[in-house]
């Protein structure tokens, strides 16, 4: 194959490097990044109501809502979800008719429990919850699931799930890594769009093309039977209007015509891996969608291409090439898994889908461009990105409105970001802005809050009071992570009064009423010096209990408080200025203690080693070892791929075979985590407690 159809063409991008700055970015000192919950779970997705409330989600089913008002989190739901791997409740968002009145639907995308089978604690050698690698259709069947695009009425801080409307179902092949996708945007004319994963695990592929035909093949190796099979949901982002009554329509211009044999009418883009974030401008409906690669670090000429992040400004219906191409001059090999010879490259211009597990049609579309490509590598064409790891998203666009901008003490970003489509890196933890031309080409990158801190950036929406918030998700592994937060990025400008940043702690977090607990607001600060006001509320009343900087409270009836301190800045210039810390405390029930006696931290182990696990769990109340989860994470980078998830006290993890990354230059790392959560007692809420170890691979 000719070396040129591996590299990430020029005629891609319309951006050299070399383009004047249109407007140059306002600099990072005159922002400020306002925590609103440091304590937010295993984030995933977040959704700003009109009123300013905030929505996000854990992988777990937690919804929370963070109030501006008195700055309170409090949880609004609490689904049932499937959690094998990275299934779980992904996605949140808000009908765009949204009023809280007449209209109270929220959309939340999930992975419902169902009856798929999980790990029996009393077989600690086998775990029942692992889909076979190897089988007959009767062996997987078992493990056919779906995710479930549902929605809820918002009651109050509360949202109603007996209120639930199911709008559609994608298929799903649990007990199997990877790639669940799911994100939800809504266009001018309400039409929804829901972004799917490929559903195909990567790890047997080298890092290429997982193609992989072979008839004993557990169908999750193979992702021509998704992205690239016009009959499935999967690998997609899908188009649809909802109904008054929870069903859907579909609209003009998707890529096949309602009636279309063998062909689903929903989907708006086919041939994408993992497309985690999506965004829409929402001036004239342009969809911007990044998508994820494979993790090979150099291209092959007998398999295809070196990874390759892509984002996408898509004003029609198209394919984008998965598993067959990256782009219309970027083609993956043909491949035989069973005898590990390679064919030809694919054809871009006109893929075929031959595959055995195709339900769908076997000519399709040509493969549509990227406006962005880049690799590990430092990119000639856009040298801003740096190098690094490879974890794109979409982020939003501004929309700048004069009025909000000169409200007093606006938060609301400036003009010069008006109209530009955000870009942020997951491994990078750095956000730019795309200025693009007519033609939706990218004619200029800039950095944006170049230099802010950043962990792990999930989600960003740009709030109606103009400012930008953000999701962290922090560096570790499904669960939560030290620098997780749910956050308010303010523009503040040249001579503005940043927002106080408080900090709260107390003596003692858990016990038994009658508790005093004292409390401290030690370490809280302002930039400026200015005089602060500071308001305490122990118990989630909304009500202000003390105005002192340390007080105490003694608690009397059992329960979970979650005490709050609001600081506000009453001697600045824009004086009002407030932001919250929190602290949890929970009476009448102790969170349980999770340790590993092994493996441990620092140990060595190779791919498709069985690692045997022993927990121990202390609690105050008596422990049930089913209720005890360890998963096993495959760590790479910065991010994570959850492969298994077994129960019990002790038990054997199979970590599996990985050919798609080289131990020795991609930072691979094993990662356990045990989970162990209470019953509760006395009505109070079950209350969590997890632990982690991390073995380094070694080979053999």
């Amino acid at each position: 194959m000719a070396a040129a159809l591996l590299s990430v063409p020029a005629a891609a991008t319309a951006h050299d490097g070399a383009h004047p700055e249109p407007n140059p970015p306002a600099p990072t000192s005159e922002f400020q990044k306002v925590t609103l919950n440091d304590s937010p779970g295993e984030p995933i997705d977040l959704a700003v109501l009109p009123d300013g409330r905030v929505l996000h989600t854990t992988r777990g089913g937690e919804v929370w809502l963070n109030n501006p008002w008195n700055g309170l989190n409090t949880l609004a739901a609490q689904l049932d979800v499937y959690t094998h791997d990275e299934e779980g409740l992904q996605s949140v968002a808000i009908d765009p008719g949204f009023n809280g009145i007449t209209n109270r639907w929220v959309y939340l995308y999930y992975a419902p429990p169902l009856d798929t089978p999980a790990d029996d604690p009393a077989t600690p050698d086998v775990n029942e919850g692992d889909a076979p690698i190897t089988g007959t259709p009767e062996d997987f069947a078992p493990f056919e699931g779906v995710s479930r695009l549902s929605r809820f009425q918002l009651r109050g801080n509360t949202l109603d799930l007996s209120t639930e409307q199911q709008i559609i179902e994608v298929e799903a092949d649990r007990g199997i890594c990877c790639h669940v996708g799911g994100d939800i945007v809504f266009d001018r004319a309400g039409n929804l769009y829901l972004s799917t994963g490929d559903d195909t695990n990567p790890f047997d592929s080298a890092g290429y093309t997982p193609i992989d035909e072979r008839a004993d093949r557990n169908p999750a190796y193979d992702a021509q039977r998704t992205s690239a099979n016009t009959n499935d949901l999967r690998g997609k982002v899908l188009r649809i209007k909802v109904n008054r009554d929870g069903s859907y329509s579909i609209p003009r211009g998707n890529l096949f015509k309602p009636g279309t044999e063998n062909a689903r009418p929903e989907i708006y883009l086919m041939g994408l891996r993992n497309p985690f974030r999506i965004e829409i401008d929402p001036r004239d409906d342009t969809l911007f969608v990044a998508d994820y690669s494979p993790d090979a670090r150099v291209d092959n000429p007998q398999r295809g291409p070196a990874g390759t992040g892509k984002w996408v400004a898509a004003r029609q219906a198209g394919n984008h090439g998965w598993p067959y191409c990256v782009s219309p001059d970027m083609p993956y090999v043909e491949y035989d898994f069973a005898t590990g010879v390679s064919g030809e490259p694919f054809d871009c211009a006109a893929p075929v889908n031959d595959s055995p597990r195709n339900t769908g049609l076997r000519e399709l579309p040509p493969v549509e461009p990227a406006q962005l490509l880049y690799g590990y590598d430092q990119e000639d064409a856009f040298p801003e990105l740096g190098a690094g790891g490879i974890g794109p998203m979409a982020g939003p666009v501004y929309e700048y409105n004069r009025i909000t901008a000169n409200l007093p003490g606006s938060r609301a970003w400036p003009k010069e970001y008006a109209g530009k489509p955000l870009f942020f890196e997951f491994t990078r933890d750095k956000i730019w802005g795309l200025t693009l031309d007519r033609n939706a080409d990218i004619s200029h990158v800039e950095d944006v809050v170049a230099g802010m801190p950043f962990s792990a950036l999930m989600d960003m929406e740009f709030g109606p009071d103009g400012a930008l918030y953000v999701l962290e998700y922090g560096k570790g592994f499904f669960s939560e992570n030290p620098e997780a937060q749910l956050a308010r990025i303010d523009y503040i400008g040249k001579n503005g009064n940043h927002t106080p940043v408080p900090v709260a702690s107390a003596d003692v977090t858990n016990g038994h009423a009658p508790l005093t607990v004292n409390f401290s607001s030690e370490g809280t600060s302002d930039a400026e010096g200015d005089k602060l006001l500071y308001a305490w509320d122990f118990n989630n009343d909304g009500k202000i209990d003390s105005r002192k900087k340390n007080p105490s409270f003694t608690y009397k009836k059992n329960g979970t408080y979650t005490a709050s301190l609001r600081v506000t800045d009453i001697g600045g210039r824009d004086r009002g200025r407030s932001a919250n810390a929190e602290v949890k405390i929970v009476i009448g029930n102790e969170a349980p203690e999770v340790s590993f006696v092994k493996p441990v931290t620092g140990g060595s182990f190779w791919f498709g080693d069985a690692i045997e696990f022993e927990v121990t769990v202390t609690d105050d109340q008596p422990v049930d070892c089913a209720r005890v989860t360890v998963s096993y994470i495959l760590g790479h980078d910065d991010h994570g791929h959850p492969m298994t998830t077994a129960r019990g006290c002790k038990g054997t993890i199979t970590t599996g075979t990985d050919d798609s990354h080289d131990p020795d230059h991609d930072n691979l790392k094993g990662v356990f985590v045990a989970s162990y959560t209470d019953p509760g007692v006395d009505g109070l809420p079950p209350l969590t407690g997890t632990a982690e170890v991390t073995l380094n691979p070694v080979r053999p």
